[in-house]
């Protein structure tokens, strides 16, 4: 993981950059020279936060599966078997 810091003028010339260092490690985005924000990936900021994409994110998607969307998303999270007792 690889820690970048932008000044706040470097991230508005460039988000660009910063949206790609932030694939490999968090952001930090400094004002007057001391850290202000932290820009994550959304998946980074799930696992931090222990948050899986809701249903209707889940319906929304149109992506590739396989590029690590699903990857801490559990069925029993989403949907629970059903009893037909």
């Amino acid at each position: 993981m690889t820690i970048t810091t932008l000044s706040s003028r470097e991230f508005n010339q460039d988000s660009g950059k910063a949206k790609k260092a932030a694939r490999n490690g968090p952001v930090f985005i400094t004002d007057r020279g001391r850290p202000a924000h932290v820009l994550l990936t959304i998946e980074d900021y799930r696992k931090i936060t222990g948050q899986t994409p809701s249903l209707v994110e889940l319906l929304a998607f149109d992506g590739d599966l396989d590029d690590g969307f699903m990857d801490d998303v559990r069925v029993g999270q989403i949907a629970r078997p059903v009893d037909f007792d």
